[in-house]
C-alpha cells in the first residue's frame, strides 16, 4: 500500500482534537454476558470509522485517515482492501447506492465527499462540498433522489442527486434553522438517515436526534431519544438503532410522526472498543465498527467490525 504525507495525518489528528474527550468512559467499555458476537478484521487497516450495507452478507469500511475502502463478507467472516485511494483522501461516514451500483463516501477533514462504483472501485467523481478549513464531512444517508452529507463544524447539510441514468449531478447546500443548527460545541451533527422524506439526524455534543425537512431545513427534536456522544444511526423501519462511543449501541422505536422515541435495547459488547458506526445487514445483523479512537492518535494493532444481535 501506498504511504499517505505525513502532514496532511498529523494535521487531521490535530482536528480530531476537537472531539468532546471522555475518554474514562470511553476506556471501559460495558459488557454483555455470554456474547457470541463476530470478528471480522479489516487487514492492513490503520483506522477505522465508516461503514456500509451491501447486498445480502456485504459491507464496506472505510479506512479513516487513508481513505482507502475495505470489502467485507460477514456470511464467511472475511474482508479485503476494495480501493487503494489516492494520497490525501478520507473515508468517515459511506452509504451504498445498490440500485445504482454507488458508493457515497464522507471526506471528513478534506470537505470532500467521494463517490465509487460498487464494481470496479472506480472513482466516479469527487466533490468539494465544503471549505476544509471550516468543515468537517462526516456521514451520508441515501434517499430515492441522492445522497445527503452532515458537517459536524457548520450547521449544514450537502446534497448529491443521482440522475435518470444514475449518475451523480452537482451538489447542493442546505442551511439549517432551529434545534440541529446549534454548532456551539465542539462536535455537532454527526449520523444521518432519511426517512421517508424526512431526515434524521444525531447531535454529537446534545446527544440528541432531530427530524430535518430537505426542503426548509428547519428541524425539531425527536423527544425520548437521548443518545450521549451520538455517532452514527441505523433506521429500518420504525426501529432506530444509535451509536455512541461509550461503547454502546442504543435502539429505539419511533412514533409514525417521528415526534418522540421509546428505548428497546440498549446492545453491548466485550468486544466494543470505541463504536462509531453500524449497518444492519443480512436483515438481521449489526454490524459495527470498532473506531479504537480512546487514544489519539488511534494505535490499535488492527481495526474491525463486530457483527452482533440488533
Amino acid at each position: 500500500m501506498h504511504r499517505k504525507p505525513q502532514r496532511f495525518f498529523l494535521a487531521t489528528l490535530l482536528a480530531l482534537s476537537l472531539l468532546p474527550l471522555s475518554l474514562p468512559a470511553w476506556a471501559h467499555p460495558a459488557h454483555a454476558a455470554g456474547t457470541a458476537d463476530q470478528v471480522i478484521v479489516l487487514p492492513g487497516a490503520t483506522s477505522a470509522e465508516g461503514i456500509a450495507a451491501g447486498s445480502g452478507g456485504t459491507f464496506y469500511a472505510g479506512d479513516l485517515f487513508n481513505g482507502d475502502i475495505f470489502r467485507g463478507d460477514a456470511r464467511r467472516g472475511t474482508a479485503e482492501r476494495f480501493i487503494d485511494v489516492p494520497d490525501g483522501r478520507m473515508a468517515a461516514g459511506m452509504v451504498a447506492d445498490l440500485r445504482h451500483g454507488l458508493l457515497f463516501v464522507a471526506g471528513g477533514f478534506t470537505g470532500q465527499a467521494y463517490v465509487y462504483d460498487l464494481k470496479s472501485g472506480a472513482e466516479v467523481a469527487t466533490y468539494q462540498l465544503t471549505d476544509p478549513q471550516n468543515g468537517l464531512v462526516n456521514d451520508t444517508a441515501l434517499t430515492r433522489d441522492g445522497a445527503w452529507f452532515t458537517d459536524s463544524l457548520q450547521a449544514k447539510l450537502y446534497f448529491v442527486p443521482i440522475g435518470r441514468k444514475g449518475a451523480p449531478g452537482p451538489a447542493r447546500t442546505l442551511n439549517l434553522t432551529g434545534p440541529a443548527a446549534d454548532t456551539s460545541g465542539e462536535f455537532n451533527l454527526n449520523g444521518i438517515q432519511a426517512a421517508g422524506r424526512t431526515l434524521i439526524v444525531a447531535h454529537t455534543t446534545h446527544g440528541k436526534v432531530y427530524t430535518v425537512d430537505p426542503v426548509t431545513g428547519a428541524s425539531k427534536v425527536i423527544e425520548g431519544v437521548d443518545v450521549p456522544n451520538a455517532d452514527g444511526l441505523v433506521l429500518s423501519g420504525n426501529r432506530l438503532w444509535a451509536v455512541n462511543s461509550t461503547s454502546q449501541v442504543s435502539r429505539f422505536r419511533l412514533d409514525p410522526r417521528l415526534t418522540s422515541g421509546v428505548l428497546e435495547k440498549t446492545i453491548t459488547s466485550p468486544l466494543f472498543d470505541f463504536p462509531t458506526t453500524a449497518a444492519l445487514i443480512d436483515r438481521h445483523r449489526l454490524a459495527v465498527v470498532n473506531a479504537h479512537l480512546t487514544t489519539i492518535p488511534p494505535t490499535s494493532p488492527t481495526y474491525e467490525v463486530i457483527v452482533v444481535e440488533p
